[in-house]
């Protein structure tokens, strides 16, 4: 008995290949994005889930640290799974982009964010925004004792009177607005002061506590810290307050988080869709009601009420880009921080 092999003619192998093409699509597109994550777990679960119930795209979150998840970047390079970067502060996303790994965000992005928060070449963008601070126990110092800039803790009356977290990605992005606003030697003498005079703890929440229970008259950290924990039960920030230098002072310096799309990645169009949803006015207004308490730095967008606005704060205005994690561990290192 003879098989009969039949051709199929040119209609059917057309709808036969666009069928095959239509499946590996949707097999892909059903995979979503990958995201690895160094923000807030609980602030990007909700943008996630907004996103997946907008578009239906499925977003599988890796989470780690800023600096952890910007080197692992670095290794992987182009074979990274990685679609999208999320990070707390600036510095990650510039040793990402140095590397050459990210992709040019679309211009309906960016312009959904404020100019001031992000850099001018817009292959990132910033997503969110925190600001650092002095924050202390007023049972240990006045009003009138506060430092009028972060540089005076340099001096001797400082010393063993505050606290930070130099290993800490967020404190190194202080250090790098210093750095870019006064330069290396004045930042090598000021970390050189600081050594003298501060007390390393492991963390600013730990910071915070620590200023709370009287342990150290005060820190530098971020302010959203008291504000998360306010609401909780308030008991490791019932005895803070927070001092902002403003000023143009580099103790005034607002921290930008950032959002990048990998070029190596397999999604690139669902990759960009997401960072324009967490810029665009459903994401930033998830910063406003979320217990994250960070900024909203969107166009016209509002940040939580019980924040000082952000026009109010006196930033100094630093290029995100220019913000140098690789300098600025070194310096933290020859002076004994690291």
């Amino acid at each position: 008995m003879k098989l009969r092999l039949t051709s199929l003619g040119p209609v059917a192998l057309l709808a036969t290949s666009m069928m095959l093409a239509f499946s590996a699509s949707a097999t892909s597109n059903d995979q979503g994005i990958v995201v690895y994550n160094a923000q807030h777990e609980n602030l990007v679960k909700s943008w996630v889930e907004g996103f997946t119930k907008d578009t239906g795209i499925k977003v599988t979150l890796r989470n780690g640290g800023d600096s952890e998840l910007g080197n692992q970047l670095v290794q992987e390079g182009s074979a990274s799974p990685a679609d999208v970067f999320l990070t707390e502060n600036s510095p990650a996303m510039v040793l990402v982009d140095n590397a050459k790994l990210f992709a040019p965000l679309d211009g309906s992005t960016l312009a959904q964010v404020e100019p001031q928060y992000r850099p001018e070449h817009g292959r990132w963008t910033g997503i969110a925004a925190r600001s650092t601070v002095f924050v202390y126990n007023p049972a240990k110092l006045s009003e009138a004792q506060l430092p009028q800039s972060l540089l005076d803790l340099a001096k001797p009356e400082w010393k063993g009177r505050w606290a930070a977290s130099p290993s800490g990605a967020d404190f190194q992005a202080i250090v790098s607005a210093l750095l870019e606003l006064k330069g290396e030697e004045a930042t090598r003498e000021w970390l050189k002061a600081m050594k003298t005079n501060f007390t390393a703890y492991k963390g600013n929440s730990t910071v915070m506590k620590a200023v709370n229970a009287g342990q150290i008259d005060s820190g530098v950290i971020y302010h959203y810290y008291p504000f998360v924990d306010g609401a909780k039960t308030g008991e490791n920030s019932k005895n803070v307050k927070l001092h902002y230098f403003k000023h143009q002072d580099p103790g005034a310096f607002v921290s930008i988080s950032g959002a990048g799309v990998l070029a190596s990645s397999k999604q690139p169009q669902q990759a960009q869709e997401f960072v324009k949803w967490i810029t665009g006015k459903q994401g930033q207004e998830i910063l406003r009601t979320n217990t994250a308490f960070e900024y909203a730095v969107g166009v016209g967008a509002a940040s939580n009420p019980k924040l000082v606005p952000l026009q109010d704060l006196a930033a100094p205005k630093v290029e995100p880009s220019k913000l140098n994690s690789k300098k600025v561990v070194e310096l933290m290192t020859e002076a004994g921080l690291l």
